[in-house]
Formats: C-alpha cells, structure tokens, sequence
C-alpha cells in the first residue's frame, strides 16, 4: 500500500531494479485514501493557492484501501489464506517469517503481533495489552507513568510488549473488518508541520507543528480478533525503526544500518568464522547494541541466507577480510574451494 505521493516512485523503483527477482504479476501496489489537513481550530489549510493540503489516512487505511482497489477479492482468486502487515520502517523486518506465520496458524489465530520487551518503561511504543480482557494496543502517550512503571514480582514491566507494527491475519478476518468493521476505527491525531500559503500568497514551511492530520492505525482492528496471539521476539534480531534523521540520538539511518550490519556479523561469527579488519586482525565480537558502530561491514544477502541459517557449512573455520559481502557469487566461490 501507497500514498498519492508514493505510488510512482515506488513503481518506477521496482521496474528499474527487475522487481528483485519477483514475478511482476504477483506484486500489487495500491493507494490509500487522502484526507485534509486542518488547523487547530478545525480549518482547511492550503498547500498553493487553490489546493488543499491533503495527507494519507494513515496505515489504517489499509482496510478501506483494501476494498477500494478489490485486493482483497484479487488475494481469494490467487488462494492466499495468510498475510503478514508491517511497516516500512523497520530495516530487521523478517518478510513471511515462517516462524511466526506458523506459529499464528498453529494457534488457530486469526490475528497475531510481534512484540518485543521494551526497553524501559517510558519507552515511545504502544503496549499490547488487555483492556477489560480485549486484546489492543494502548499508545504509550495513553498510558499513565504510573502505570508504565508497574513491575513484577521478579522485577519484569507488568506490560512490557512493546508493539513493532507487525502483524500476522487470515485473510477471512480481513474480509470480516472490511465488511463490519472498518467504519468503527476510531481517528488518532497527529501534530505536524504542514506547509501552507499565508495570506499574501507566499509559501511557508514552518518550523513547528501547526496542523494536525487525523489517522487511523492498522493494529485498532485487534478488538475484532476472535482469537489474538502476541509473539514475542529478541529486539536486536528483528527491529531497529528508522524515524529520525542523522544527528537525532537513536532510530536514524546510521543505527539502522549498524543493526543490520551487527546482525550480519553475529551470524558469521556464528557459523565459525573469524572477521578480520583491513589490517589482517581479529575483530572482537559483534555488539548487539544497535547504537555502537558494528565491529565490521559485512553484510550477507537475503539470497543466501535468511534467518543466518546455512552458513556453517560455508564459512566454519574461515578467516574473513571485511568489508565483505556474501551474496550469490560470493558464495559459488566459496563452494568451488
């Protein structure tokens, strides 16, 4: 799913790059609806003179897109029972974890999220949680502090399952949201900084919040779930966000790459093999601290290992010169040794 804004670039990204070895027929791509941006006080703001700013329905509006562009009947013809959502910006994403797919699926689920343990109780994540036993998610800005420092008996957060917008559904359920369920999400307001035209007709960008853009949130849909599992996961494995720009202490692209490139390491060393810097000595052992610099540029790609499963046979006992990359090529090399 897409915005206005995204649908092209996206399509033009995917044909340039041979749509990454897919079959272009199974690759939809599809747009979310727009609505207006407002002041404060409720008014339309205007983008350039005779157009309304306009911005997406957030990543609830997945439902409603859904049925907008028939995905939904297009998914039944094709047989699909099973989906994975997630959002864009989490660079350790696992795409169909079959792990957590067939978790859900052996559970009997019809709705299931990931979670990981927050990191510590004022942590910026929603909780997945119970409310008057419904399973949802509660915004952490919706959360006394109060609440968010309870502990338990052994010191744990009392709700410590930090929601990472990544969610398994059955097609049926899907079907059922869009057909009873959808209208009743509710709007969530967001802040943010909206380019207008004054009054004069000049173009501003301002430098702090002055409108609010109502959105909707995929995971509100839990309520509607007859059968909800949550799915614990190990953070440094599978989510480093990217939210901020260079320069912002954490979630930027910098802390996303090294997550990814900390990971990659794990798994060589894993496997057996010693990582050498460019000088020929051994690298210590990779941090799994997403915000250290990773001890190496290593990355293996996703043709070649998904989970870091398959490399002992390749690369136990190995000394290994970084920067290095294990792609395909890499690895017939290494097999014809």
């Amino acid at each position: 799913m897409t915005s206005e804004f995204t649908l092209a670039p996206t399509e033009t990204f995917f044909k340039e790059n041979n749509y990454f070895g897919l079959e272009p027929t199974n690759i939809v791509m599809f747009e979310q609806r727009m609505i207006p941006a407002v002041t404060f006080d409720g008014k339309v703001i205007l983008k350039d003179k005779g157009k309304i700013a306009m911005a997406p329905d957030g990543n609830g509006g997945l439902y409603q897109a859904l049925v907008d562009n028939k995905v939904l009947e297009d998914m039944k013809k094709r047989g699909v029972k099973y989906l994975h959502v997630y959002c864009v910006d989490n660079i350790l994403v696992k795409m169909a974890d079959p792990v957590f797919i067939g978790f859900c699926v052996s559970k009997g689920a019809d709705c299931g999220a990931k979670v990981v343990e927050k990191a510590y109780p004022t942590e910026p994540v929603g909780v997945v949680c119970r409310v008057r036993g419904v399973s949802q998610v509660v915004e952490y800005s919706e959360v006394q502090p109060q609440t968010a420092e309870l502990r338990g008996p052994g010191g744990e957060l009392v709700y410590s399952a930090g929601n990472i917008c990544n969610h398994f559904f059955t097609r049926s359920f899907l079907q059922d949201v869009a057909e009873k369920y959808k209208d009743q999400l509710k709007q969530h307001v967001a802040l943010k900084k909206v380019p207008f035209v004054d009054a004069q007709g000049v173009q501003v960008k301002p430098s702090k919040s002055n409108g609010i853009k109502m959105e909707k949130f995929v995971f509100d849909v839990f309520k509607f779930s007859r059968n909800f599992v949550a799915f614990e996961v190990v953070r440094e494995d599978e989510f480093s966000p990217l939210k901020n720009a260079d320069g912002s202490a954490t979630d930027n692209p910098t802390t996303a790459r090294n997550s990814l490139l900390a990971q990659h390491c794990r798994w060589v060393t894993s496997a057996g093999a010693t990582l050498l810097d460019k000088y020929g000595n051994p690298l210590p052992l990779p941090s799994v601290s997403a915000d250290d610099s990773p001890p190496a540029q290593c990355e293996i790609s996703p043709l070649v290992s998904y989970f870091g499963e398959g490399l002992e046979q390749l690369l136990k006992g190995r000394t290994i010169h970084t920067p290095f990359v294990l792609d395909e090529k890499q690895t017939k090399k290494l097999q014809a040794q």
